[in-house]
């Protein structure tokens, strides 16, 4: 996406905070771009939280409100869109591979080090569903972040899996699967899939639910209905859930919706115990997409109060 696409102002202020549109250099040579929001209160520098979307989603698809109400606390919060979607470049369009984008939230985490609003011993991480997967593995593996939140997250690629495709439906996925890597071979483009439908066309998601989030009213040119074929397979094969025992003594919170079906609830609760401390628990009533819509009050706050506790721990 060239630079005259953007849909966020360079800058702007809202109340408590500036919003700047930033950019910076990942892996590749491919430039992952997003919102910064700046407190205009206080003197710095602030602790700071770095966000990032879920499978296939943008930030303006119902997470930037974390945003603003970190922001709004007194937090520098960095939301970068993932590569290959919204307003980060990256090519092809569309296609999610969790390994690069935990590797391209790293880069994220080194950005806002560098910048001197930023006190870099006090970052924390906020993920949400294929991103709080990944913010289990990065609180595992990036000891430079002082307290994680984990909402509504992808815990086992396999289990998921197991639930989602029917045992006679495999043999076809699979079959896919191989028929895109060979086309790829003779140097065609990845084939892709819905990301949502209502059932008339293949998709990774058919729920209702799902579909309504998905299709919300964004601005023109950043999200597309569609992902990689070979997202879905790389989706099926990601274990996040492995590393929560290894977080410690990192502070984790974990927020779960108590009828998920999307990131099952069993999965998640069953993870949480083998976390160890310090952690906490929030489980809200609802199911995977409540925890953005119906539930933000709630799931935002108590992510600011894990926040605040933990990165601001003299208030």
């Amino acid at each position: 996406m060239s630079n005259d696409q953007h849909q966020t102002p360079r800058s702007q202020t809202q109340g408590k905070f500036t919003i700047e549109r930033v950019g910076f250099r990942a892996d590749g040579d491919v430039e992952l771009r997003g919102n910064l929001y700046i407190p205009t209160t206080g003197d710095g520098p602030h602790p700071a939280l770095t966000l990032s979307m879920g499978y296939g989603g943008v930030k303006e698809q119902g997470a930037l409100p974390y945003a603003e109400a970190f922001a709004s606390a007194g937090f520098v919060v960095l939301f970068h869109d993932h590569r290959g979607f919204g307003e980060s470049d990256g090519t092809p369009r569309q296609d999610i591979n969790p390994w690069q984008q935990i590797e391209d939230w790293r880069r994220a985490i080194t950005y806002l080090e560098s910048r001197p609003e930023v006190d870099p011993d006090r970052i924390g991480l906020w993920g949400s569903s294929y991103s709080g997967g990944h913010a289990l593995v990065l609180g595992a593996t990036e000891p430079r972040l002082k307290a994680i939140v984990s909402q509504v997250p992808t815990i086992s690629g396999y289990q998921q899996g197991l639930r989602r495709v029917s045992p006679e439906k495999l043999a076809a996925l699979q079959a896919s699967f191989a028929a895109d890597d060979r086309a790829q071979l003779a140097g065609e483009e990845p084939h892709r899939i819905a990301l949502v439908s209502d059932g008339s066309v293949p998709a990774s998601y058919t729920d209702p639910e799902a579909v309504s989030f998905y299709l919300q009213p964004i601005p023109d040119g950043l999200w597309e209905n569609n992902v990689t074929i070979r997202s879905t397979r790389a989706a099926r094969a990601y274990e996040p859930g492995i590393f929560i025992g290894r977080i410690s003594p990192t502070p984790l919170l974990m927020i779960v919706g108590d009828s998920d079906t999307v990131t099952p609830t069993d999965l998640a609760l069953e993870a949480y115990q083998r976390a160890l401390e310090p952690k906490e628990l929030l489980v809200f009533p609802g199911g995977h997409f409540d925890a953005y819509l119906g539930e933000f009050e709630a799931t935002s706050g108590a992510a600011l109060q894990w926040f605040t506790k933990h990165l601001m721990p003299e208030q």
